[in-house]
């Protein structure tokens, strides 16, 4: 996912290049693997101090439900907006002056854009929170384990909160003096 944006920086402010984006991409993080290629398409405009990317690009990958522990494969939208802005001026030669902007995504001394760190940032960043395969998911049983997606068990599971015991205790038939 490098483009070569030469060209781009020599081009007048506003000018627009699009490019079709269909690159295997086989993890975002060391646990999660992608079961499809990165597709989309990228915009890249030229703006006053880089060039700025626009990017509308989809994949799946493969998660672990968080109620069933099931492996399901989750649709992922990628979508960002970033500017990049060189280390090297593309006519002279000399270094840019590049602002004190810790997040800035950089565009290389070849002229070289790499969309990779944006894409696996914003791929992260698409994750849901809490992972389920539906939203009907019935999870697993607190007392064997079983998933109840697949099977029912017999288990009779009593929902208490020991907040309420002295309340419940009230609600107890009393025992009649002896």
């Amino acid at each position: 996912m490098v483009l070569n944006v030469a060209q781009l920086l020599k081009a007048a402010v506003g000018t627009t290049r699009e490019y079709d984006v269909d690159e295997q991409f086989p993890m975002l993080d060391e646990r999660l693997q992608l079961v499809e290629p990165v597709r989309g398409k990228v915009r890249l405009t030229r703006t006053n101090r880089g060039i700025l990317v626009t990017a509308r690009l989809r994949t799946a990958a493969r998660l672990e439900c968080s109620r069933c522990l099931d492996v399901y494969v989750e649709n992922l939208p990628i979508r960002f907006d970033e500017e990049y802005i060189p280390v090297v001026d593309v006519v002279s030669g000399l270094p840019t002056h590049i602002p004190h902007e810790s997040y800035a995504y950089l565009i290389n001394e070849k002229h070289e854009l790499d969309l990779q760190p944006a894409v696996r940032e914003y791929g992260l960043l698409a994750l849901p929170m809490k992972p389920l395969c539906s939203s009907e998911c019935a999870g697993l049983c607190p007392q064997c384990g079983a998933n109840l997606n697949r099977e029912k068990c017999e288990c009779v599971v009593e929902a208490r909160d020991a907040r309420f015991a002295p309340l419940a205790a009230l609600l107890s038939p009393e025992e009649p003096p002896g």
